[in-house]
């Protein structure tokens, strides 16, 4: 599957209708999950589903979106190979039911042939990343699980922008100094976007002889235990090699998290651990009065589709408790170069920047630069683009840099 050579971007209609459906898909999702690491091969696809599979046994209501588009393994390790989505009765697309309360999505299921590659540029992947969760009839559900591919890329990214409120980050390491450097940036990155962690697994971590009962460590162990102390957060636990999992896994038999085997073990007392985490977490503390600084591009005194393209910023100080504009700026930015603005911005206490359009390239730079991208608006004063993102009624839509 490759690029279209062509795409013509939707209307502003046509994208408010689409941030619409998104917004009222995700509200009808109790707690996101998105299983990450910043180092491919420690087992996050394995992690993911048997943490589906057992909330599911649990008695919740899961979904699991597989969005490794290049590298989808979850409709193997589930059995479901040659499986394929069609449309729902209610509209949209339907997931694939896959054992006990549970419902499957993954590119996988769209490809002619296991052998099929998927060859796409990053607003490709964005666009069908959104189709997964705009566009599927999840309904309501305790939990959507989402596996995503390796590092903080296009993927990762896309999903963390679009799946709102009760989002949480599952972060998978092995225990040696290689893996944990790379998965040390993925909690980095969940704070960037203000992810919380809701813990660091272990995976991998010691063996058991089959033959004599002794414990071997073949990567080391206790990395993971390290970081998530290192970093502030909880770890979630062990989970050891186990030639089960191997097995299971290669068959497409993991029916069931509650199997024999001391990884099966561990792995259910993963999910009991975020389980419990999640019922007994204080409720959430009022923060600090403080005031912030809204940036928005500007054209022809409205906020400009693209922040590169403008004649000036409004510089916005708002009350974020009172959620009330105090005070407005306007300044003539520097010329435009690349990584230019992000700290220009940042020198000027910027800490969310709101356009109707900006490349990946510059989300990240401008992430670097701890200040918070909201895309997709449309053209309006700047006092009234500020007032409906404090009241949290900002309406936006596509991103007009991704087609």
């Amino acid at each position: 599957m490759t690029d279209s050579p062509t795409q013509s971007p939707p209307d502003d209609a046509r994208r408010q209708d689409q941030a619409r459906q998104l917004k009222a898909r995700m509200a009808r999702i109790g707690r996101k999950l998105l299983v990450l690491s910043g180092k491919g091969g420690v087992g996050k696809s394995t992690i993911a589903t048997h943490l589906a599979v057992a909330l599911g046994e649990a008695g919740k209501t899961v979904g699991l979106l597989d969005v490794d588009l290049h590298g989808p393994s979850v409709v193997k390790i589930l059995g479901l190979e040659g499986r394929r989505m069609a449309p729902s009765p209610s509209g949209g697309i339907a997931p694939v039911p896959a054992g006990t309360n549970l419902s499957v999505v993954s590119i996988a299921m769209m490809l002619e042939g296991g052998a099929d590659a998927v060859i796409w540029r990053g607003p490709m992947k964005y666009n069908v990343i959104r189709q997964f969760l705009a566009d599927v009839a999840w309904g309501a559900l305790d939990y959507l699980v989402i596996d995503s591919p390796p590092g903080t890329g296009d993927e990762p990214l896309a999903v963390a922008q679009m799946v709102g409120d009760g989002a949480q980050a599952v972060v998978v390491t092995t225990p040696q100094d290689l893996a944990v450097s790379d998965v040390r940036r993925s909690v980095s990155f969940c704070r960037t976007l203000n992810l919380p962690v809701a813990g660091i697994v272990e995976n991998m971590s010691q063996m058991v002889c089959p033959h004599c009962g002794e414990r071997i460590d073949p990567f080391k162990t206790g990395g993971g235990e390290a970081l998530a102390g290192e970093v502030g957060v909880p770890f979630l636990g062990r989970v050891p090699l186990d030639p089960q999992i191997v097995l299971t896994g290669d068959s497409g038999t993991t029916a069931h998290a509650g199997g024999a085997g001391p990884a099966a073990a561990a792995l259910t007392a993963v999910v009991q651990s975020i389980q419990a985490a999640q019922r007994t977490a204080p409720p959430a503390q009022p923060q600090e009065s403080h005031t912030m600084t809204i940036a928005i591009p500007l054209a022809n005194g409205q906020l400009a589709m693209h922040f590169g393209h403008c004649e000036q910023f409004a510089l916005i100080d708002a009350d974020a408790d009172a959620k009330s504009v105090t005070n407005t700026r306007y300044v003539t930015p520097p010329p435009h170069e690349p990584g230019v603005l992000p700290r220009w911005l940042g020198e000027q206490g910027a800490e969310v920047i709101i356009t109707g359009g900006m490349g990946r390239r510059a989300q990240a730079l401008f992430a670097q630069s701890g200040i918070r991208v909201v895309v997709g608006a449309t053209p309006a004063p700047p006092e009234d683009v500020a007032a409906a993102y404090l009241a949290g009624t900002l309406e936006t839509g596509d991103n007009v840099c991704d087609h």
